[in-house]
């Protein structure tokens, strides 16, 4: 009768055992307890070809506004966005308003002018004709005074008569040069009457494409407003944006492959132009213009393109994947899994490629296997257990 309760009672107990050995393996091989699972990579000797990747939009590098350099009112427009334009041509006209009526009027005060110095010249001729006649007889009267022939009063008369007649000559001298003079503002101020009147035609400054149509036929602009936009289609390139961290080694003249969102899986080779002086402070990149081999046809001004520099290939050393870098307080290294446990240790780089491989300086020897990733955070002594995949569970 006690068989079968000592039979319950050893059933039980080998339930519990296996249970707690199911409950302690789960732990071991999944729970807080379990080694960490990790990927590794062994580190080879190599070289990798560093590159650089940013994104840019189409610019010209030629570019002109077009508007008047006083207020008015735009009077016609001639081309429209997307028109080839010549040097020199007609582009839109201002409203001249009463510019032709002051043209007249300066016309007509030259003639008055011209008149006017007419006049002067030969009032002028008569003074000096009279300065002559009475230098003569003042001399003529100072020889008789000295002879005794006539009255020393009536000397002194031809002499005053003399002085007069130069004072008029001074003064006909002093008209004839007003009279120019005169004649000169007029001119300057129709000089600059007609350049007003040319500059109410805006001419395009050299051969080009419209790429912009600002202002419409009786609006009203300001000085300096542009009523249209002009580019020179022969001059775009890409201006580029590369971060700050990786733009070692930018300069100009590097290749570059330039592929535009119009024409995707299609590079264009270029080369880079120019990088400019000052740095974006707030994104922390820096610019640079990338100029076509050949530029292609049907180029859009500001559509976006995807620039990759190659950069010249550094020394052989050490590769390994990006990945496998972390950050430790401020030093960069990688965790090592040695034969006496892992280990963090410190490297310092030396060039990096887009493939997503790095060239370590110093830190680390071919051979050395390395921890590329792992399902939690890694410490020193950590324990560990290399899989294939992270995305193996329970291999």
């Amino acid at each position: 009768m006690k068989r079968p309760a000592v039979s319950r009672k050893v059933v039980l107990i080998a339930l519990g055992v296996v249970l707690v050995g199911t409950f302690g393996f789960i732990m071991a091989r999944t729970g807080p307890l379990a080694a960490t699972r990790v990927t590794v990579v062994q580190v080879e000797e190599g070289s990798v070809t560093p590159a650089l990747f940013g994104i840019g939009t189409v610019e010209a590098r030629r570019a002109w506004l077009i508007g008047p350099t006083t207020a008015g009112r735009v009077k016609s427009v001639q081309v429209d966005v997307g028109g080839a334009v010549a040097a020199g041509e007609v582009l839109a006209e201002m409203d001249p308003v009463d510019l032709d009526e002051r043209a007249a009027a300066l016309e007509a005060g030259m003639a008055r002018a011209h008149h006017a110095i007419a006049a002067a010249e030969a009032q002028r001729q008569d003074a000096l004709a009279r300065h002559e006649v009475a230098a003569l007889n003042a001399r003529r009267y100072q020889d008789l005074g000295r002879d005794r022939f006539v009255a020393t009063s009536a000397v002194e008369l031809k002499v005053q008569e003399q002085t007069s007649a130069r004072a008029a000559l001074a003064a006909a001298d002093s008209n004839l040069a007003a009279a120019r003079q005169d004649l000169l503002r007029l001119q300057a101020d129709r000089e600059g009457l007609r350049q007003q009147r040319r500059q109410a035609r805006l001419l395009a400054p050299a051969a080009g494409v419209v790429s912009a149509r600002d202002a419409e036929p009786g609006s009203t602009v300001v000085a300096g407003q542009a009523v249209l936009r002009l580019v020179d289609p022969a001059s775009l390139w890409v201006r580029v944006r590369f971060d700050q961290g990786r733009s070692a080694g930018l300069k100009p003249g590097l290749p570059a492959q330039i592929v535009l969102r119009s024409r995707p899986g299609q590079p264009l080779p270029g080369r880079v132009a120019r990088v400019e002086l000052l740095a974006d402070a707030v994104t922390e990149e820096r610019i640079a213009q990338v100029a076509f081999d050949a530029i292609p046809e049907d180029l859009s001004v500001g559509e976006l393109a995807e620039v990759t520099l190659q950069l010249p290939t550094g020394d052989r050393g050490p590769v390994l994947p990006n990945a496998a870098l972390r950050r430790q307080g401020d030093a960069t290294g990688v965790w090592v899994a040695a034969h006496d446990g892992l280990r963090f240790v410190p490297v310092r780089t030396a060039a990096a490629s887009l493939d997503g491989l790095v060239r370590v300086a110093d830190g680390l020897r071919p051979g050395d296997r390395v921890v590329v990733h792992a399902e939690r955070e890694l410490a020193a002594g950590s324990r560990i257990r290399v899989v294939d995949s992270l995305a193996e569970r329970g291999k």
